[in-house]
């Protein structure tokens, strides 16, 4: 991510989290469909997921939507996208676990090289808005 936007920056990172809660949303369809054999805990788990993924992609849709309109960012308004933006670090960190919990526990996944390769696949892609996440929440202070 380029931080050469100025104020327009919390509109960037808004931009970042929706596109992150979408691909995460997608991604429990995509390990439910692609894992024959998936037990139902992890299919209802999943299921789970894509809901409250999908919830917090439309409350980040929500505050584009704002910042767009309102055309700068006051201290209040910066404050929620802190916030938001905190709580979608700890979701993503959460969906990461069960992933993890699902390759390694799960009888569809444990010996199937092609789950574990798109399991890590979809850890990796949340890693990386973890990453970016941290980045604007504490930039190079120790998390």
């Amino acid at each position: 991510m380029q931080y050469y936007y100025g104020n327009q920056m919390p509109l960037r990172v808004l931009d970042e989290a929706e596109f992150w809660k979408q691909q995460e949303a997608e991604h429990t369809e995509v390990i439910r469909e692609a894992l024959s054999g998936l037990e139902p805990e992890y299919v209802q788990a999943l299921k789970e997921w894509e809901q409250a993924l999908t919830k917090t992609h439309q409350q980040v849709v929500s505050y584009v939507e704002t910042v767009n309109r309102v055309g700068y960012v006051y201290e209040e308004l910066q404050e929620q996208v802190t916030e938001l933006v905190k709580y979608c670090l700890a979701e993503s960190l959460q969906f990461i676990e069960l992933c993890r919990e699902i390759a390694a526990n799960s009888a569809a996944a444990k010996d199937n090289p092609f789950a574990k390769t798109l399991l890590n696949h979809i850890i990796r892609e949340s890693e990386y808005f973890v990453g970016i996440a941290r980045i604007i929440l504490y930039g190079n202070q120790p998390v």
